[in-house]
This record gives structure tokens, sequence and C-alpha cells, in this order.
């Protein structure tokens, strides 16, 4: 993997990207959910690297992606992504995306819906409005607070054994929030920039459909928000086949790491035979 930069108005990208496949195949696009970082997909870099083109990325603001203006919408983060992709010759990308970074999917496709080729959702939940309540979206706006003067030893603890039941997953998400240590104003401005950008995209009611072969996973023990409530939800109303992980919280790829791997190979097989099927 090789590390690339790319500059915005609010700051500059880092990302990862294999660079020993041909880029006019399927390429598997990895975007972690909020406070995490590109050693989310850890598992899932080691298991597909060697088979298909790969990019991962510290979102705006996280981890190296840092310094970084918190003025950008979620519009922006798919902006920024579709120029990356771009720029590195990405013509049939595959978006994977763990919690927040399902909701970039989902505005990627909103924005450049005949350039999506594939989409799998890693305990993300749907941006539509009619799934959320207006107390949520009001909730949503004002999380800030709650992390910058909740104590941090116990918002470390909260944040490392709540989303993962597993020791390696746990530790993964520990080391990823330690990056913040001392700086709990930082992951706090982080934290409610996320939220709130994610709460004005639900207001903007826009149709958000995913229009490409698409995969919903959740952790049969995800208890972050409303996630399992969601997905039972999104599944039912649109379609899009939903898988549940026995066992996982809301990291689900890193708590069955295995399970997920084959999950997403199965996705890019359909997709692949979509794809045949096209140029027929």
């Amino acid at each position: 993997m090789i590390k690339k930069t790319y500059g915005t108005p609010s700051g500059t990208i880092h990302y990862w990207i294999s660079d020993n496949i041909n880029r006019n195949d399927i390429s598997l696009i990895f975007l972690p959910g909020l406070t995490a970082d590109h050693r989310l997909f850890d598992k899932q870099i080691v298991f597909f690297e060697k088979k298909y083109h790969v990019l991962v990325w510290d979102a705006p603001g996280h981890a190296a992606s840092w310094p970084f203006e918190l003025n950008f919408t979620l519009m922006d983060k798919a902006r920024w992504l579709n120029e990356i992709l771009v720029k590195e010759g990405i013509s049939k990308p595959v978006i994977i995306g763990q919690s927040m970074g399902g909701y970039v999917g989902q505005v990627y496709s909103q924005l450049y819906p005949d350039k999506l080729n594939g989409f799998v959702s890693i305990d993300s939940a749907p941006l539509q409005r009619k799934y959320v309540t207006g107390l949520e979206i009001w909730l949503l706006k004002r999380m800030e607070p709650l992390y910058r003067y909740y104590p941090w030893g116990l918002l470390l603890k909260s944040g490392t054994n709540g989303v993962s039941t597993t020791k390696y997953g746990r530790t993964l998400m520990h080391n990823m929030m330690t990056v913040y240590n001392g700086d709990q104003k930082r992951y706090a401005a982080l934290s409610g920039h996320g939220f709130k950008m994610l709460a004005e995209a639900m207001e903007a009611n826009l149709p958000y459909d995913i229009k490409c072969p698409a995969l919903l996973i959740c952790g049969e023990k995800d208890h972050a928000g409303s996630c399992i409530r969601y997905n039972k939800a999104w599944h039912k109303c649109t379609g899009i086949p939903i898988e549940w992980i026995k066992n996982a919280g809301h990291n689900s790829n890193t708590d069955e790491p295995d399970i997920v791997n084959a999950l997403i190979e199965r996705l890019i097989t359909q997709v692949s035979s979509q794809m045949t099927a096209e140029s027929q």
C-alpha cells in the first residue's frame, strides 16, 4: 500500500492505495466510520489487496488527515472522494463503508449514480429522512458538548467496549481513539461535526437511492444508536439484501473479519457478473 495525499480547500486528505492491480478493473474503496481511521479495515486490506485494487482513507479531520477545517458537508466528502478516484484513474469503484463511511457512500451514489458499481454498508444506516424522527435529528445536532465534557477515561472505555465484542476489535478501536489523547476538544469537535452534517444530509430529504448491486451488513450486537432498527427498516423498504453477523458489534468487520470478507467477495462476484452481462 502506497500512502498519498489530496489537497482540498479545508485541508489535506491522506489515503493509502495499492499500485499493483489494473485500475480498469473493480476497485474496492474502504471508508471508515466517525473517529476511526484506515486501520479499521486492516483485516480487509490484507485479504483483498492481492486480489483487487484497493483504497482506504483517513477521512477529513481524522488521524493523519489533520489539521482540517471542520466546515465541510457530507456532499463535500463525497465530491473529494470522487476527485481522488478520478486522480487515481479509478473508474469501477465498489464502496465499502462502515458507519459514517456508509453515509458517504450513499451521498456518492446520489451525486454519481452512474459511477458506483457496488455498495456494501457495514453497520451504517439509511440517509433518507423518513427513517429518523425529528427528535433524533435535533439530538444529532447537539452532540459536541456531550463528548467535550464527558470524562475522557470513561469515553475511551465506552467508545471501545461499545463498538466491538472481541479483544482485537476493542484493542484496535482503543488505539484509534488514543490518537486524540490530550485533545478531547478536538475529538468532541470532530464527533459533533460528524453528527451535525449527518443530520443536515438527512434534512436535505434527497432520495439517496442505491442503483447498483448492494449489501447491508450489521452485527447482531450492534448497540450504536438505533442501528439494528434502521437496518431492518432499510432492508424492508428497499429490498437490499441484509446479513446479520452473529456475536458482532458495531464494528462487525473487526469482530468477524472472515465472515465479512466472504460477504464482500460475494458482492464483488455479483458486480463482476453484472458488468460482464452489460458489456455483451
